[in-house]
């Protein structure tokens, strides 16, 4: 966390910050993420405000806007997030709804994401109170049915509920290091005012309901009752998604009005995996061929290679997360035997990774 000149927020003084502007962030973004452009610009805009917003000293209040970023699996929704943290320097932590229940139930309180958050600060409160907390699966915890339920639902729509204090301006007491509360234990406050909550999750099935809402009954238009169409990417539905759509997936009203920007990645072609295999500042093939010339051996892959191991991954459903393991699938028996043979160059071909990979 040094030298960030959003350290400075953790005592301002000076209203006017050297804030990063939205298309230096996005520059910057688009060193390590390959496509998802919108998405990009809507981050990079949205936490350049949020950061701005804090350092304001004007005598309008300015409400904070959370966010929703949907997207399918591998699709780098996380990446996304935590390479945006890193640029800004600012402390991220991303909490898996899946675990939280609500507070008296087994499971982990709502709270401990703050203390996630404030462990990622290292122990900096002031830093952790202006950090970013990604909600993952929060898909996960839509209630079973669109009907307010009578019943508890200590998993679901309990857990939104609980979540709903913390995404306001709110103090909120927590215990550090504990996944349920003690009375024993000593208690801090925790401000979220400045905290930008960042909802996550893939929302299978979705696109269904946009198609529904969107009435899609000729190839790639939706109708309306002007008799007019518009033209919609039946490919990247997800585009078209509103605060309805979330509330008829299984999100509450309230959570929905905490988180009003939404956006969302998009499905990764056979193009943009190879590109992402290749092309970023850190990609995984120019960590191989690091890896590699450690060991004096140039490592190089032929197009059709690539193309093979990108077909592999789309074959996964899986996205980009996969590419890893396939990579490292392929080049195993490789970099056991090198160190040894002293070989100095080795050609990946599209056959090597057919008959390595099934």
């Amino acid at each position: 966390m040094n030298n960030s000149v959003y350290k400075e927020l953790a005592a301002i003084n000076n209203p006017m910050l050297n804030l990063i502007k939205p298309h230096e962030i996005k520059k910057r973004l688009d060193e390590y993420v390959i496509g998802n452009e919108d998405v990009k610009k809507t981050l990079s805009t949205t936490l350049y405000n949020h950061y701005k917003k804090i350092s304001y000293r004007g005598e309008i209040e300015l409400d904070k806007s959370n966010l929703v970023l949907l997207g399918p699996t591998g699709s780098g929704k996380t990446f996304l997030i935590k390479t945006i943290a890193n640029i800004l320097n600012v402390p991220y932590y991303i909490a898996d709804c899946t675990t939280l229940t609500e507070s008296g139930y087994v499971g982990s309180d709502v709270e401990t994401v703050l203390d996630g958050l404030l462990e990622k600060a290292e122990g900096n409160i002031q830093l952790a109170q202006m950090g970013i907390i990604c909600l993952d699966e929060l898909d996960k915890i839509g209630r079973k049915s669109e009907n307010v339920s009578i019943t508890r639902d200590v998993s679901g729509e309990g857990v939104q509920q609980a979540l709903l204090r913390m995404l306001e301006s709110s103090v909120v007491r927590i215990q550090p290091g504990q996944k349920r509360q003690h009375p024993e234990k000593p208690y801090i406050n925790f401000d979220t005012r400045n905290v930008l909550f960042i909802g996550m999750g893939a929302f299978e099935g979705i696109e269904q309901k946009i198609k529904k809402r969107l009435n899609l009954t000729r190839i790639g238009y939706a109708s309306h009752t002007d008799d007019t169409s518009k033209k919609i990417d039946e490919k990247n539905l997800l585009s078209e998604v509103t605060t309805d759509d979330l509330k008829s997936f299984g999100l509450i009203p309230e959570l929905i009005g905490r988180m009003p920007i939404i956006t969302a990645t998009e499905h990764l072609s056979e193009e943009a995996l190879i590109n992402i295999i290749t092309k970023p500042k850190n990609a995984i093939l120019k960590q191989y061929k690091e890896l590699f010339l450690m060991d004096g051996c140039t490592l190089s892959f032929t197009n059709e290679a690539l193309i093979a191991v990108a077909k592999k991954a789309i074959k996964l459903k899986t996205g980009a997360r996969s590419l890893r393991t396939i990579l490292e699938k392929v080049l195993q028996g490789y970099m056991y035997d090198i160190p040894k043979t002293k070989v100095k160059k080795l050609e990946i071909t599209e056959e090597i990774v057919n008959s390595i990979i099934n």
